[in-house]
């Protein structure tokens, strides 16, 4: 039943779709219908799958990234009250700062390849995975962390022992929503510039008049996020059984 609900929500959407194609007579370059869209699966398919296995390392490797630096940035201004006084606000500003301004300098510096996609999808992800674990290590009961200074407990071991683990459940907040928004990145970095990728292929294919082509480019990059979202929620579920989900 958790899966059929989705499933026939999408279908109701698509026959939606088709129909009001169809019956308002909109023309095909502007609105194609799902089934032209899936005729472009057929025909084009090997080429959107070159382009998916592009945008898809591009993905997986800024979401790695930015998971890493991400959450050692949440533990250093947890562990270093300096560092926490100066890393706060640098992480505000950089989130300040539009993202589309910062991937034409990252092209710039780092060339049209793979590094300055991941590089954009990092910056992405980054701020979420930093910000979620910091608060949950902010907030752990302060009885456990009393008790922890009555027994002598070092700095470190308090962070390691206590607050890291009472951190966990924001930490997995912090990565579904990176691995929900971990697309955008790497899909701005490759419409700023890129020579591979299913934002490359979108933009080639709408300057073509090929919108079909740029609607299934559209549809796959949602089912790969869809993915990465239930994958991750997936893996962290199985890695803290203890914490508890709602129904």
């Amino acid at each position: 039943m958790t899966l059929l609900r989705p499933l026939l929500v999408a279908a109701a959407l698509i026959a939606l779709w088709e129909a009001v194609v169809w019956l308002g007579g909109i023309p095909h370059y502007i609105l194609p219908p799902p089934s032209i869209v899936a005729q472009e699966f057929v025909d084009r398919g090997d080429l959107l799958a070159e382009h998916a296995a592009w945008t898809l390392i591009e993905i997986a490797a800024g979401l790695v990234l930015g998971v890493a630096l991400g959450g050692a940035t949440a533990l250093a201004m947890a562990r270093f009250g300096r560092l926490r006084a100066w890393g706060m606000p640098l992480m505000v500003i950089s989130q300040a700062v539009p993202v589309f301004a910062i991937a034409p300098l990252l092209v710039l510096w780092l060339g049209y390849g793979l590094a300055s996609k991941i590089a954009m999808a990092t910056l992405v992800i980054f701020f979420p995975i930093a910000s979620a674990f910091y608060d949950g290590l902010r907030r752990v009961d302060p009885g456990w962390l009393d008790l922890a200074r009555m027994m002598d407990a070092p700095p470190l071991s308090v962070l390691l022992r206590i607050r890291l683990p009472a951190a966990l459940p924001a930490f997995a907040s912090g990565v579904r929503v990176a691995a929900a928004v971990a697309p955008i990145g790497a899909i701005i970095g490759e419409w700023v510039g890129a020579s591979a990728g299913l934002g490359y292929l979108m933009m080639q294919q709408l300057a073509r008049g090929q919108t079909a082509l740029a609607f299934a480019a559209l549809v796959v990059l949602c089912v790969i996020g869809v993915v990465l979202y239930f994958l991750a929620d997936a893996v962290l579920r199985r890695a803290m059984p203890w914490v508890p989900h709602a129904a």
